[in-house]
């Protein structure tokens, strides 16, 4: 059985773990407040979860998602995901992380930033630019007719792979834009940014990004 450890339980990581779990998956999932906070969650969740620390969560799964606020991404825990597969979820928000100087003149991207604190894992960019909401609704069998796509970026093809896999047990085609420094092709306000898209509209979108906002 593949146990997923997520580092964040708010809406995205909440509802990456119920699919998984949905799909078969073991889920340990944690947060910033502590494991006796996800009691509700982990009780829905059913005998295929736990609650956990950050540490423990890291520790545990055979991959993580990473879900955090992306003020926080310095508090994942580094020696737990080395050399684990580390999926990540950041949009930066600066209305709520701060000004990141590097973010708004385009010299970095929310998942390199990741990928620098955690130089022993190998991070994939993942669920960042569908609504929470629709992570577990809005899939469709392999094959359908106009099947939703989302994208992924990893300096590893082995962790792409890993979100392609999930991508398509989750109900979705994958774009696979390439290094994490075109990750940025995907963040927030491009036009590739949580909008409903096939694998087609979804490569064209990435293309008419504009670098900086």
């Amino acid at each position: 059985m593949t146990t997923i450890g997520i580092i964040g339980a708010g809406h995205i990581g909440s509802q990456v773990a119920r699919k998984a779990v949905e799909l078969g998956y073991d889920v340990v999932i944690s947060n910033s407040r502590g494991p006796e906070t996800l009691a509700e969650l982990v009780a829905e969740l059913g005998e295929h979860a736990r609650a956990a620390t950050p540490a423990e969560a890291a520790a545990a799964g055979d991959f993580a998602v990473v879900t955090v606020p992306l003020r926080s991404y310095q508090d994942i825990p580094v020696e737990p995901l080395a050399g684990k597969i580390v999926i990540d979820t950041n949009n930066y928000y600066w209305e709520r992380d701060g000004r990141i100087p590097e973010l708004d003149k385009g010299e970095a991207t929310t998942s390199g930033l990741l990928q620098k604190h955690l130089p022993t894992s190998k991070v994939a960019k993942g669920f960042n630019h569908i609504m929470a909401k629709e992570i577990g609704t809005d899939g469709s069998p392999s094959g359908a007719e106009n099947r939703r796509a989302l994208a992924t970026a990893s300096d590893y093809p082995e962790a792409a792979e890993l979100v392609a896999k999930l991508y398509d047990e989750f109900g979705f085609d994958t774009v696979n834009i390439g290094p994490l420094d075109e990750s940025w092709r995907v963040e927030r306000d491009r036009p590739a940014y949580v909008v409903r898209q096939n694998a087609a509209e979804l490569k064209d979108n990435l293309a008419r990004a504009p670098r900086t906002i």
